[in-house]
C-alpha cells in the first residue's frame, strides 16, 4: 500500500483562471439524425475494420461511418 499523504498549509504559488473548455451535457448527448442504408463492401474492406475495431473496443459500422463522415467534411463544397 502506498504511503499516506501529508497536507501542508504552504503557499501554491502564482495560479490562474483557466477558462472553462468542456462541452455541455447538451453538446455531448447531439447526435446528428441517422439514415440506413445498405451497402455491399468487400470481404477485405469488411475484415479490415472488424480487426481495427476490435484493438480499439469500439464497432466497425460506428469506424466506416466516422470514416465517411470525415470524408464528406474534406470533400464538402461551401
Amino acid at each position: 500500500m502506498s504511503a499516506k499523504i501529508k497536507y501542508t498549509d504552504e503557499l501554491l504559488g502564482d495560479l490562474k483562471v483557466v477558462p472553462d473548455f468542456l462541452p455541455s451535457p447538451e453538446e455531448l448527448s447531439f447526435q446528428e439524425e441517422g439514415v440506413k442504408v445498405t451497402i455491399s463492401l468487400s470481404k477485405k474492406s469488411i475484415e479490415f475494420f472488424k480487426n481495427e475495431a476490435a484493438k480499439h473496443h469500439t464497432q466497425y459500422q460506428r469506424m466506416i461511418r466516422r470514416l465517411l463522415d470525415v470524408y464528406a467534411e474534406l470533400h464538402h463544397d461551401p
